[in-house]
């Protein structure tokens, strides 16, 4: 299945997520993860996806790639990449997509690269299976890689194991593997998590000056709202599997809509007054299993309406054009506008 293609601001999204729904069936029940999820990623952007533990977020970059644990499933929605639902590829054709058109690296790349190996082995080898390059050419271009995501003595490293590098240095390394076949699309999970504030600056730095470099398209999935603001042109708030808001990054910081992203912002600690509390969000995240009739954060929130807890808010468009929304508050006071009014 093919979709004729919608410009956003004259370019064409290479990547189009619409109305997914990914849900793990356990001994319990069915674990409803991905709750009609949609977004657009143009070329050379970030989308920033942010959220809590179990908010869905992992679950929606492993869905892209059709990664999922033996009992997930997508159960609903499309993802289009330039145009065409891969949705629908057999898992040869994923096999074939996967590192070649998106490429991904995970949180820890300590339990992602294999110990026995050393680094430069496991690059060829993810270069041996995206190019047409021989071991030869596949040794050349893997220095040339680790050389490209400043990674020093590129040939001393390449004859080491994953186990004799930093941190720093091995995420480097699930970066270099990720771009050999120069993907167009790089989703980063919880890439920064395991490392201490000045690596992650620098691997966050490195994916920034690698996106330039190549036009790369960028998904990065977190729930360090730091890294968003340092990183991200659009952002996606999820919340029980749904989005709560999306827009460009200053609507998400400076015109927050939703009561959810207000609260997570209240939870961030001010650098200009370090005395200042922290407000956190009361209650303990939605339970999966058993999702609520209406609004996902309806039990956590403090203006919870009857309205909240009886029917899902609709996705509003905000004064700010782009930005989403999805409240029933916005409706009460008004703030929003419909489509024609944003087309007049």
């Amino acid at each position: 299945m093919v979709l004729e293609q919608k410009l956003e601001n004259g370019v064409e999204p290479i990547l189009k997520v619409v109305d997914l729904h990914t849900s793990f069936s356990t001994d319990k029940g069915e674990v409803q993860a991905v709750n009609g999820l949609s977004f657009n990623l143009t070329p050379g952007k970030t989308l920033g996806i942010v959220g809590e533990s179990g908010s869905g977020k992992s679950v929606t970059s492993y869905s892209i790639m059709r990664i999922l644990e033996g009992n997930g499933k997508i159960t609903g929605g499309h993802v289009y990449f330039n145009g065409e639902d891969i949705t629908q590829y057999s898992e040869k054709q994923m096999a074939e997509f996967r590192g070649r058109e998106i490429s991904m690296i995970f949180q820890d790349p300590m339990t992602s690269l294999n110990p026995v190996y050393t680094v430069g082995n496991q690059i060829c080898e993810a270069i041996l299976l995206n190019t047409k390059a021989n071991k030869e050419e596949a040794k050349k271009e893997a220095i040339e890689m680790l050389e490209l995501v400043g990674i020093n003595d590129a040939e001393k490293r390449f004859k080491q194991y994953p186990h004799e590098l930093s941190g720093g240095m091995r995420q480097r390394v699930m970066i270099a593997m990720a771009l050999v076949a120069k993907p167009k699309i790089l989703i980063a999970d919880e890439p920064t998590t395991a490392l201490d504030v000045t690596i992650q600056a620098q691997i966050l730095e490195l994916m920034m000056e690698l996106q330039k470099k190549l036009n790369m398209a960028i998904i990065i999935v977190t729930h360090d709202l730091g890294v968003i603001a340092q990183m991200a042109d659009e952002v996606v708030v999820m919340y029980g599997g749904r989005i709560c808001e999306r827009g460009t990054a200053d609507d998400i910081f400076y015109r927050p809509c939703h009561e959810y992203t207000k609260g997570l912002l209240r939870s961030i600690p001010n650098v200009d007054n370090m005395n200042e509390k922290l407000i956190p969000i009361e209650g303990t995240p939605i339970n999966l299993l058993d999702l609520p009739k209406g609004c996902a954060f309806c039990a956590r929130c403090t203006k919870t309406m009857k309205i909240c807890m009886e029917e899902v808010p609709p996705e509003l468009r905000m004064p700010a054009d782009g930005h989403l929304a999805s409240c029933w508050l916005n409706v009460k006071e008004g703030n929003y506008v419909l489509d024609e009014e944003v087309s007049d």
